[in-house]
């Protein structure tokens, strides 16, 4: 057994959260300031994507919204619920300060799909 795999059962849901991120490739492929393909209404406020070789909720990669925090941690997560696609996601905060983890919460307000966010606690944005 690698030393990663002997250490997982010892990481919290944060830990596990960076691991992924700093373990994979982020891919963008919704700039900051591009509408979403599908609503025009709804631009991104930041730069949004997912991590290469991983699975989420959808079947496609797990979902990350990249911000500019010198902290390279993940400092958030959002549950979402979609009715119109009848799924649900988990979706990473990778290095997103305060500020820009309102500008995402506000994004996901006026749209059909829910979401819960979960602030990293004692981090940038944290309790």
């Amino acid at each position: 057994m690698n030393f990663m795999k002997a250490m997982w059962p010892t990481m919290n849901i944060w830990q596990h959260a960076d691991s992924l991120v700093k373990n994979g490739q982020i891919v963008i492929d919704r700039a900051a300031g591009s509408a979403h393909p599908k609503v025009p209404e709804f631009v991104y406020p930041l730069d949004y994507g997912y991590i290469e070789g991983t699975q989420g909720g959808d079947g496609e990669g797990v979902d990350v919204w990249v911000g500019s925090s010198p902290v390279t941690a993940v400092t958030a997560i959002a549950c979402t619920i979609d009715p119109y696609k009848n799924n649900a996601e988990l979706k990473l905060f990778w290095r997103c300060e305060p500020g820009e983890i309102a500008l995402i919460e506000r994004f996901y307000a006026p749209q059909p799909q829910a979401a819960l966010l979960v602030p990293r606690p004692g981090s940038v944005g944290g309790n």
